[in-house]
């Protein structure tokens, strides 16, 4: 008998239960456990509810990708019963046994919660149930987790992001079980372990708890969402606003080294209204708000089902659900996340608190027929109520591919505060990153930018130094290279000057400011553009970056042109980096290799960049081309004799090979103070390994030219090896839309009204 057949047979049969008895399961006394009891709350109510259960019922053997990911987490959790319980006392950083054993305990529990509503067997219940008495005894006699290392210790794991993590899942899974339990049990689990657990992570952790911070939105959903299932209002308000009467020391640091929250804002809702952009864009960046968007949303749900009239889900005129978007848009064409500040590659929407955000977007949302096409691509649903909504969307045919288009977010809590721009053009994507800092998470690198074709990285961001949940590489946790080398400037592909990164590198400094948008424009399908100014970074320097993607008919693929300009009251030494992947093909000038390998500098990151070349332009234009996975790739830039150009590569004072030994052609240019750099990236062509052919290896840009640049406009030709010229001008003062421009370049007016001008 296959699976199917023997869910509908379970459903005919607990039909006839609920016709017979004529009333919920969630509300009487279960007729196979003599321990189960009446209380005044309906259960389960937090994620699950009572009439969801029934839903899902009604429909099981007839919804297939829900169908399937029943089955296979009852596989997973039939196999875990059956392996037997382990709670061993707590030891080890992320990545040792206890830690993973107690992380995969908090998942099994709240999926063992989940069947036993689902499938209405016993053996489910008596599981959790069995574990969380184990946890109860050893809970009550736990200290402090022996590693010392965290500013916020939590019992079962190292730090109390982790103990967080643990609630949010627990709740989950005590809201399934708690009318399976006495009253007795109840009480025993709420008295010895689920109110001192909120208690820790709350009121003995204010240093982790009373702030705006990833690491503080996990610890209020565990405490708000135990709170729910335990009817508890002091919780619940502790979870919202923070705790009352407890002062923060603003001075204090987190693990990650970045100062804790400035401004003694706390609570959940604070920490949605700081973080998070009208746009729904989060301060921190889309890796963290990846990690992020799992407690956000299911303690919004909790709220939603326990407490409607709070209307979460339209708090902030509905940023949670506007931040799904906005994160789905921050992913390339693979769904991997771009690693704006410390972020993980590869990291995508289908880890699985993507899946709970895509299906509690759907069901609360617009029910947005694309959300369906993501969905279909993760091949899981949530096991509860809107995870049965995007199932049955997915069988009646309702999907529909999610568009991803050229889109900029606005950064800061009214969306002041610069943004991200991301411009698409068939299969080029960029970056232009000119937000504010990101709270401690944040990178020194305004102004900053990378590039991808088709989901794969052509001039990359370094992400974070760190290898996560590894025990041998610093127990899973940040590496100090991600400090001295990921977060500096030199790791990003924008201007470093006197080899000093922005702000000096100092948080306290970086937070203050923000760059601001000039102009987006994305009307145009052929041509996209963004522009921005920062005027902070260096006291004294300001910077004017302007990207477009631009697609011609005389290429054969969108390029690539980036503006830079500089104006400065003083001389300086500036370094421009173009962090490529892939293998070097040929240059347009010569370089010397030199015997030994030393250092570029000595600090600010550079004491991480071995130089492995040393050339000088010779034409007024350096060329550079290389291959990466079968594409061609050229980069083609302004530039004069003054200009040395450096081969680097990173892994210099990486004695212990934390750093990927990845490479980068830098331009400096020394001793100067006001100064221009322009280039233009070229994705063609492509080679076969099986055929051995190369198509279109060669760059088609013939020349690349400045032909004006004041203080209000910079105009750039584009020359191609047929000899046919684009003229690209952009405003750099008034870049209205409405404003009408007229200049006179080489005795030729140009007149136009916006922010730019191509032809």
């Amino acid at each position: 008998m296959n699976f199917t057949s023997k869910i509908s047979i379970k459903i005919t049969l607990i039909a006839i239960v609920l016709t017979t008895f004529s009333c919920k399961k969630e509300t009487e006394v279960n007729v196979i456990n003599e321990n189960e009891t009446t209380t005044n709350q309906e259960h389960p109510n937090l994620i699950l509810t009572a009439q969801g259960v029934q839903d899902i019922r009604a429909q099981l053997g007839n919804v297939p990708i829900f169908d399937n990911t029943l089955q296979k987490v009852k596989e997973e959790i039939d196999a875990e019963i059956a392996l037997g319980i382990d709670t061993p006392i707590p030891l080890d950083y992320s990545g040792g046994y206890t830690h993973v054993r107690h992380k995969r305990n908090m998942v099994v529990l709240q999926k063992a919660g989940v069947l036993y509503q689902i499938l209405d067997d016993e053996k489910y219940a008596k599981y959790v149930k069995d574990m969380l008495m184990q946890y109860e005894d050893m809970y009550k006699m736990l200290p402090l987790h022996p590693k010392t290392r965290s500013y916020a210790r939590g019992k079962l794991f190292w730090q109390c992001l982790n103990d967080s993590n643990w609630l949010v899942y627990v709740s989950q899974a005590y809201d399934c079980v708690y009318n399976y339990l006495s009253e007795e049990e109840r009480n025993k689990l709420e008295t010895n372990l689920f109110r001192p657990f909120a208690d820790h992570i709350s009121v003995d952790s204010p240093q982790f708890y009373q702030r705006v911070h990833n690491h503080s939105t996990w610890g209020n959903a565990a405490v708000g969402m135990i709170g729910l299932v335990m009817d508890d209002e002091e919780l619940i308000d502790r979870a919202l606003y923070g705790i009352k009467g407890v002062a923060l020391d603003t001075k204090a640091k987190d693990d990650d080294g970045g100062f804790l929250n400035k401004d003694g804002k706390a609570g959940f809702l604070a920490n949605i209204e700081e973080p998070f952009s009208p746009d729904g864009y989060y301060n921190e960046g889309p890796y963290y708000q990846r990690y992020a968007m799992y407690p956000f949303l299911v303690f919004a749900e909790g709220l939603h089902n326990v407490k409607p009239e709070l209307k979460i889900f339209e708090y902030k005129e509905g940023v949670l659900l506007k931040s799904i978007n906005a994160l789905l848009n921050l992913s390339d064409a693979d769904g991997e996340f771009f690693p704006l500040n410390d972020g993980q590659k590869g990291m995508s929407y289908y880890n699985d608190a993507l899946v709970t955000a895509v299906d509690i977007s759907y069901h609360f949302g617009t029910q947005d027929p694309g959300l369906l096409s993501i969905a279909t691509e993760q091949n899981k649903v949530l096991l509860d109520d809107s995870g049965l909504a995007v199932a049955l969307g997915i069988k009646n045919g309702k999907a529909k591919p999610f568009e991803k288009k050229s889109i900029n977010l606005s950064d800061g809590p009214n969306g002041t505060q610069g943004g991200v721009g991301i411009l698409r053009n068939k299969d080029i994507e960029l970056v232009f990153k000119y937000a504010a800092q990101g709270s401690s998470h944040g990178h020194y690198d305004k102004l900053s930018y990378s590039l991808f074709e088709n989901g794969e990285e052509v001039i990359q961001d370094y992400g974070l130094a760190r290898f996560v949940n590894i025990e041998q590489k610093g127990g899973g946790n940040y590496l100090k290279e991600n400090k001295s080398w990921a977060k500096q400037t030199i790791a990003h592909n924008t201007v470093t000057q006197n080899e000093t990164s922005h702000f000096t590198g100092k948080y306290d400094i970086g937070s203050k400011y923000h760059s601001d948008l000039h102009y987006f424009s994305s009307d145009n399908e052929n041509v996209q553009v963004v522009s921005a100014t920062e005027t902070n970074a260096y006291p004294g320097t300001e910077m004017l970056r302007t990207m477009a993607i631009i697609y011609d008919k005389d290429f054969e693929k969108p390029y690539v042109l980036d503006i830079m300009k500089v104006v400065s009251n003083k001389a300086n030494k500036y370094d421009f980096p173009y962090y490529f992947l892939g293998q070097v093909l040929n240059t347009n000038f010569d370089y010397k290799v030199p015997e030994t390998l030393k250092a570029l500098g000595s600090k600010n990151g550079y004491q991480h960049l071995y130089v492995e070349g040393i050339g000088k332009s010779k034409e007024e234009n350096t060329k550079f081309s290389w291959l990466n996975k079968g594409k061609f790739y050229s980069l083609t830039t302004v530039s004069d004799s003054n200009d040395d150009i450096l081969f680097t590569r990173i892994g210099a004072n990486d004695p212990e090979f934390n750093l990927r030994r990845e490479a980068a052609i830098m331009l400096r240019r020394k001793n100067t103070k006001n100064t221009l750099f322009v280039s233009a990236i070229e994705a063609h062509g492509n080679y076969s390994p099986i055929s051995e052919s190369a198509v279109n290896s060669n760059s088609n840009i013939a020349v690349l030219k400045v032909v004006l640049d004041t203080e209000a406009y910079t105009a750039v030709s584009i020359t191609n090896i047929n000899g046919r010229t684009k003229l690209f001008i952009t405003a750099n003062t008034n870049a209205s839309k409405e404003v009408k421009h007229n200049i006179k370049i080489n005795d030729k007016n140009y007149e136009w009204s916006g922010s730019y001008y191509f032809n």
